[in-house]
């Protein structure tokens, strides 16, 4: 049986994972508002990310023994400056995720709840991931600057991304 404490912390993530896709969400609508669909793809399939991670906290509280408890989601903003701004606020995002992933294995461990200490694992590389996804495209925008081919060749690049969830049995 999972903790009362870990549960309360996981259901928190729960939330923050499913702001994490509406945030997304409305940064493709976003870019799709200014004609780049290969933005507003890459985001999309950000959304699906997120959803994806949060369904794991929510099918791991229930094979603790736990309950999931839905908490009411944050509205996004919806306005950004540029492109790059989009994705300095991602990347910024992703920094704190990754913060808040860190305190959950944190609290395991003081917990001594070696089974969430052992999920969270995978939630710790897919972070590194995460950011350093973030950190190559604002990369790219920087190259580019105000240079509008560049940009539409970033777009068609990033229109290519699709969702691949793990394959079963990975946690």
């Amino acid at each position: 049986m999972i903790s009362h404490t870990i549960l309360e912390a996981l259901n928190r993530q729960i939330n923050r994972e499913l702001y994490s896709a509406y945030l997304y969400l409305s940064m493709s609508a976003w870019f799709s508002d200014r004609g780049l669909p290969g933005f507003a793809n890459w985001m999309q399939v950000q959304v699906k990310e997120e959803q994806f991670h949060a369904m794991k906290f929510y099918d791991y509280c229930i094979a603790r023994g736990g309950r999931a408890t839905m908490l009411a989601i944050e509205a996004p903003p919806n306005e950004w400056e540029s492109p790059l701004a989009v994705f300095e606020a991602t990347y910024a995002h992703e920094q704190r995720v990754t913060q808040m992933i860190h305190d959950l294995v944190d609290l395991a461990m003081k917990e001594k709840d070696h089974a969430t200490t052992n999920f969270l694992q995978w939630y710790v590389d897919e972070q590194v991931e995460e950011e350093a996804n973030d950190t190559e495209i604002i990369g790219k925008l920087q190259l580019i600057g105000d240079e509008t081919n560049g940009l539409f060749m970033l777009d068609k690049e990033l229109g290519t991304r699709a969702f691949t969830p793990p394959a079963q049995g990975t946690p």
